[in-house]
């Protein structure tokens, strides 16, 4: 069967003996045989896939979002069909948790987990709808992506007496670059140290750009590592920024071995900006905090300390909690990713919340 590397070497043929950076990345890890697509547990989050998001530390992050949905389905006027799209959601580890969880608004949840993997959507559980493309026409709805944009294939641009951009070709069985005069795009800093790089996050603007105008009374919610600016990444040596990962370990230069190890890269807010200005930003700490994890782990260790000497499943899972919360508030780590907001509410919804909330006085 064709690899990875062999469908990208015709694509560079076809294409007249290059492409972009963005085409490369799109195919190793979304093409035939790609890191996502290929039928094995290669692209798969968890202990046992390639890397761990906070879903995976344990089912506490799923607890703090179900807590978090109340609030925006009040935010959105507490309609009857309120619908949670998990984008990117993997096995569904994040829905397990979140359905398993006590919350008020959860009789009127539609959750919609979407993946493009065929071999994750098959270990989707029952009671959620799994699909492979972003749904339009949202209302009434939360759009979640937790660690996606950091996966969307970006253009790659090189300051060698003015910004080039980076394409893709082939020597031999290998893949290297090249460097294309273009004129550059205006998010990019007027000047930079020679051999400097910088992305522009073109699929993560354009996902942002069209979920949002398909949105009517919602929330996108994006949870990533960020950086602030792209001037500050230009002057960041670019190994810490654009990542490659395999088996929960740093992987090789990102042109090498297309399709078995995954490309990331560090979101930049400022880019996010100029397609919306983010209602809220706040580090994944403060947003879990501000979501009662505290409370919840302190109902933990009082089930723990309950059933302590004859402890069961229930109480074992709740002892979990305290070691979760480290990995999901650790400064230095998950906690602190960003969290970016956007709301789309229309007066009609927010209204008919007030009322509500009015009679309920």
């Amino acid at each position: 069967m064709p690899s990875a590397a062999d469908h990208l070497r015709a694509a560079i043929q076809a294409a007249g003996g290059q492409i972009s950076f963005a085409e490369f990345m799109s195919h190793a890890l979304y093409g035939d045989e790609g890191f996502y697509t290929r039928e094995s547990d290669t692209g798969r989050a968890g202990r046992r896939g390639d890397f761990i998001t906070s879903p995976e530390v344990g089912p506490l992050f799923g607890a703090v979002i179900a807590r978090a949905l109340d609030n925006w389905w009040n935010q959105l006027g507490r309609p009857e069909v309120f619908t949670f799209v998990d984008v990117g959601a993997g096995p569904a580890t994040l829905a397990r948790s979140v359905l398993s969880s006590e919350f008020e608004c959860k009789p009127h949840l539609r959750y919609i987990a979407v993946e493009i993997s065929a071999a994750q959507r098959a270990m989707h559980p029952t009671g959620i709808e799994s699909v492979a493309v972003m749904p339009t026409a949202l209302t009434n709805a939360v759009v979640f992506a937790n660690e996606l944009l950091d996966n969307l294939a970006f253009e790659l641009w090189v300051y060698d007496g003015g910004w080039k951009q980076s394409h893709v070709t082939t020597d031999g069985d290998k893949f290297v670059e090249v460097l294309v005069v273009q004129e550059p795009p205006a998010c990019l800093p007027t000047s930079a140290p020679h051999g400097s790089r910088a992305p522009v996050l073109t699929d993560a603007c354009n996902w942002l750009q069209h979920t949002l105008a398909h949105l009517d009374n919602g929330v996108v919610v994006v949870i990533d590592y960020c950086s602030p600016s792209t001037t500050m990444i230009a002057h960041t040596p670019w190994r810490e920024w654009l990542r490659t990962y395999v088996g929960h370990e740093r992987g090789g230069h990102y042109l090498q071995n297309p399709g078995k190890q995954d490309i990331t890269v560090q979101v930049l807010i400022d880019q996010l900006q100029a397609i919306a200005v983010p209602t809220t930003v706040r580090t994944q700490e403060q947003f879990l905090q501000l979501w009662g994890i505290d409370d919840l782990v302190a109902q933990g260790k009082r089930v723990w300390q309950e059933n302590a000497s004859a402890p069961n499943l229930a109480a074992m899972k709740m002892r979990s909690r305290v070691s979760e919360a480290e990995a999901l508030l650790d400064s230095a780590g998950l906690g602190a990713f960003t969290v970016l907001e956007w709301q789309k509410q229309n007066l009609s919804a927010r209204d008919d919340s007030s009322a509500l909330h009015h009679k309920s006085q």
